[in-house]
């Protein structure tokens, strides 16, 4: 089976996604509170499950998510199993979740899911151009 790249564009409720088969890179970026969490997640989901079970590349999600509601929340836990489980099994996978430096609040999201990751997690503070001085 050939996994295909995804590339799905960002909504006013739903984050942009692409995920490389080829890298093994999974991107995420923008708020997360579509109307049906279910119909949105099932093809990522499915997109790293089969990931994992056919490709022997490290994983990596790259994160750039402030909000995400309950039912997102819960899909995006369901991933981060996923992953935990095949970390369990000698994968290689990690998390690098960015966020906006003027808002700490998710910030506080970000570590209780890390909390329950044994891979690697990283939480990444970025800045906004205007806070570099551009």
């Amino acid at each position: 089976m050939v996994l295909a790249t995804l590339d799905q564009e960002q909504t006013k409720n739903t984050p942009a996604v692409q995920a490389d088969p080829v890298t093994g890179l999974f991107r995420m970026m923008g708020d997360s509170y579509p109307e049906n969490s279910f119909e949105f997640f099932a093809p990522l989901i499915e997109w790293i499950e089969a990931f994992l079970e056919t490709n022997t590349e490290a994983l990596t999600l790259e994160l750039n998510i402030a909000y995400m509601n309950t039912s997102s929340v819960k899909a995006m836990m369901d991933i981060f199993d996923l992953m935990e489980e095949a970390f369990q099994q000698g994968r290689k996978v990690q998390v690098a979740w960015f966020y906006d430096s003027r808002n700490e609040r998710v910030v506080e999201m970000i570590e209780e899911f890390q909390e329950d990751c044994s891979f690697i997690f990283e939480i990444k503070k970025i800045n906004d151009a205007c806070d570099q001085g551009a």
